[in-house]
């Protein structure tokens, strides 16, 4: 067995090589630490000067501290690349940026990634695997479920519920409910880029626009 910490981020698209330069500074100085991408279809050796793994050789490697984040926006895909972890007894971590803001009682699960510049206020509760991109807020009272993506410059206003799965798109606007009727963002929603959301979006629904309207079929 091997006492080397391993901290891999799952995805090195985009977004992964975006989550990377965190999860460096928040776990990098850890003495003699390595930083990986974790990629399922490997076409490259190394990203950005971090080595690329498949999730077998990840699984294999006889470390005793090995962690994960799933750098991948698709909620439903980031459930089952989860899964897969957790069978294979790879932990997961949160990865939070430097600058990332967070006021009073505040409850988050594990596997989240907070980009820069992204605030939480107070009294909010956020499931597993959640991702914040950059310059995203959520306002108080707010409830958030499982797998939830925010692209980037997301406006979630207080008193808003938001289920499992559902994808809250860039530059989206999301009106602030009341602690008697919440705001509330079904099931594997989407929320288009831009829309003004000022009324409860259906579960499975794809909303878009201001005021924001279920897109045309």
């Amino acid at each position: 067995m091997d006492n080397t910490p391993i901290y891999a981020a799952y995805g090195k698209s985009g977004f992964g090589r975006e989550v990377m330069p965190i999860v460096v500074e928040q776990f990098g100085r850890e003495e003699q630490s390595v930083s990986v991408f974790i990629d399922d279809g490997k076409t490259d050796e190394a990203v950005n000067g971090h080595s690329v793994w498949s999730f077998e050789e990840l699984e294999a490697h006889p470390s005793l501290k090995k962690k994960i984040v799933i750098a991948i926006a698709d909620g439903r895909v980031r459930e089952e690349l989860a899964n897969k972890c957790a069978a294979a007894n790879i932990g997961f971590m949160s990865v939070v940026a430097s600058n990332h803001l967070r006021m009073d009682n505040c409850m988050v699960g594990e596997g989240a990634i907070f980009c820069p510049f992204t605030t939480l206020t107070s009294n909010i509760v956020i499931g597993v695997h959640f991702q914040c991109n950059i310059y995203s807020y959520i306002a108080h009272d707010c409830v958030i479920g499982d797998f939830v993506t925010f692209a980037p410059g997301v406006k979630c206003n207080g008193n808003v519920h938001i289920e499992d799965h559902a994808y809250i798109g860039t530059g989206a606007i999301l009106k602030q409910g009341t602690s008697d009727l919440p705001l509330r963002i079904g099931r594997g929603a989407v929320v288009g880029m831009g829309a003004v959301v000022t009324k409860d979006v259906a579960p499975g629904a794809i909303v878009v626009g201001n005021p924001a309207r279920p897109l045309a079929k």
